[in-house]
């Protein structure tokens, strides 16, 4: 029998375009909420008029994950007027390249077969036995896919070469619980960039922060507003007069990142803010360490910041940090506020 991570899959759907241009949600199991399907459709690149073929787009939507994979049908086939299609797969999990592998997979099934059967068949296997093996469409084990190897796909050298010093304020937004928003044009670099930021918080393990491909849409922003920090990417430029949905702001192609007025006070930099900035550029500059030992070494310094701040709670009644007790412990002011909001984050203040 399949174990836990078959229980994280949620459905699998098909959205086809056919010669006469017309793009519909033709088939699903075992059910997509309307709601979601409308979603779905959005982030879908059959729906754009555009010769840009998107293979692989990810993203979350009211706490479900979402992966799209889209192909151009190809000869020799068995579909005849579908001229390309998209296979999307919703789970609980964030896993890209798990959902992206057995997405391929139904993809060959549906191209050779031209039904939804066979790829049901397969999604299935899957879930029943946690496989699904055919020589002529490829092979899928679900136990090749682990949720750590996803959280370290990215590259967080990468993330603080770009930027440098200011990668701090990535950190502290993130530290903080703050929304911060990612701009790009190219949703692959989007998808890219964004999925690594939840790293520089590794205690946490928590990528539910992450909506990587928003679109300006009231349902989908409605959705977002719910969470009380994020990680939000947005190919539309639009969105950086939106400053009510961030208190960071990230234009990638340009590499700029901006505070928005009303986070300033909590985002206030000081001399801690300036050691961690250092440590990630020097540690991300080393040429033999790995991204995961980078994140490491991020994650070491942040553990010390956050044990301190438990010994100062320990202190206090019901184990609960004050401003007051803050107060009188005399730090610099940037580090004072830095600590306040994150015994905030961390649940560790007295209300």
């Amino acid at each position: 029998m399949a174990g836990v991570e078959t229980q994280l899959m949620l459905s699998v759907g098909l959205i086809e375009r056919d010669v006469n241009n017309d793009v519909l949600w033709v088939w699903c199991y075992p059910s997509v909420s309307a709601e979601l399907r409308d979603v779905m459709l959005r982030k879908c690149c059959l729906t754009v008029d555009s010769t840009i073929l998107h293979t692989f787009v990810f993203g979350q939507f009211s706490r479900t994950w979402y992966y799209i994979t889209t192909v151009e049908v190809q000869e020799p086939t068995a579909l005849k007027k579908v001229t390309h299609f998209s296979i999307v797969l919703t789970a609980k999990d964030f896993n890209p390249e798990k959902y992206a592998a057995l997405s391929r997979v139904l993809c060959r099934m549906y191209s050779k077969h031209g039904s939804p059967v066979r790829m049901m068949e397969g999604y299935i296997a899957v879930l029943t036995k946690g496989m699904c093996q055919s020589d002529e469409n490829g092979s899928f084990l679900i136990k090749d896919y682990d949720a750590r190897k996803a959280y370290l796909a990215g590259s967080i050298k990468d993330v603080v070469s770009q930027f440098g010093m200011e990668s701090i304020i990535l950190y502290t937004a993130l530290m903080l619980k703050k929304r911060v928003v990612v701009h790009h044009p190219r949703i692959e670099a989007l998808l890219e960039f964004t999925r690594v930021l939840p790293a520089l918080t590794w205690h946490r393990k928590d990528w539910s922060i992450l909506h990587p491909y928003v679109h300006l849409n009231e349902t989908e922003l409605e959705s977002l507003r719910l969470c009380t920090g994020y990680v939000a990417g947005f190919v539309d430029p639009e969105i950086s007069n939106r400053s009510d949905l961030f208190d960071v702001y990230v234009n990638l192609p340009d590499s700029e990142i901006t505070i928005s007025q009303s986070a300033k006070e909590a985002m206030l930099m000081g001399k801690l803010h300036k050691d961690i900035g250092l440590l990630m550029v020097q540690s991300a500059e080393h040429a033999d360490k790995t991204d995961s030992q980078v994140i490491k070494d991020i994650s070491v310094k942040t553990k010390e910041i956050l044990a301190s701040l438990t010994s100062l709670a320990e202190e206090c009644d019901n184990s609960k940090i004050t401003l007051e007790i803050l107060k009188q412990r005399r730090f610099p002011s940037a580090t004072e506020s830095f600590l306040f909001h994150l015994a905030a984050a961390e649940q560790l203040l007295k209300i």
